[in-house]
């Protein structure tokens, strides 16, 4: 089920505290846009209007591409690769189109261990088992975070979900998509979401000392781009 069948089918993805909050916060965002008669305004009442929609259905999109729920019911009896009991945290949203198919572009990712290739804050990626595989990074000011994570939810040569387990450094959650893109190749888009150490306090500061997650994994997927397409490289990304 795509994100746009979910919203239609009113598969609820979002607690009912979250909900409440989004109805009360996006009406008040949307009534105060509209006051403002202007173009900010109109924007601020559009994002309002989204909450609103978000707490009248219970159904984040952004959880949905992601695999997540914050229904604690639902996540108890919910298939484990659809689902998983989340915070909020902070979204990240990247993609780029690479020639190349998205057969070749999944085999590729899906070997953790070719990531760091082109992910330059990652030090290294270790495979565990079939699911799971340890993860290596530089953190700010030189410092070292490492956390387990575990494949929550994969189509073949379309998506790779994941989400870091119990005792990370820092809690995330995130998807890969790979979608054809006609005689262009494959658009790749990453989904990410995290609670810093610290929370959006901690990220600010993080940012403040160049290790932004957003520009990262901009910087990252235009290296994967570089990666794949050089001529004579193919060869060696181990497709």
């Amino acid at each position: 089920m795509d994100i746009s069948q979910s919203i239609l089918s009113g598969e609820q993805n979002v607690n009912d505290v979250e909900r409440w909050c989004s109805v009360v916060v996006g009406a008040a965002m949307a009534a105060y846009g509209l006051s403002r008669r202007s173009a900010g305004g109109f924007f601020l009442a559009a994002a309002g209007g989204a909450l609103v929609f978000r707490g009248a259905t219970g159904n984040c999109p952004i959880y949905q591409a992601l695999g997540l729920t914050t229904v604690e019911e639902e996540a108890e009896t919910a298939p484990s690769h659809v689902s998983v009991e989340y915070g909020a945290g902070i979204a990240v949203e990247k993609s780029v189109t690479i020639n190349a198919t998205p057969e070749k572009l999944y085999a590729f990712w899906r070997n953790f261990e070719n990531l760091p290739r082109f992910m330059s804050h990652l030090r290294s990626v270790r495979i565990l088992d079939s699911k799971r595989s340890h993860w290596s990074t530089r953190g700010p000011a030189g410092s070292e975070v490492s956390w387990d994570a575990e494949i929550i939810n994969e189509v073949p040569d379309e998506l790779i979900g994941w989400r870091s387990l119990p005792g990370s450094d820092v809690d995330h959650a995130g998807s890969v998509h790979f979608t054809e893109a006609g005689d262009q190749g494959t658009q790749v888009r990453v989904i990410l979401r995290y609670d810093p150490p610290g929370g959006a306090t901690g990220a600010t500061f993080a940012k403040l000392l160049g290790e932004d997650p957003a520009q990262q994994i901009e910087e990252d997927l235009r290296s994967l781009k570089e990666l794949i397409e050089k001529p004579g490289e193919r060869g060696n990304a181990q497709f």
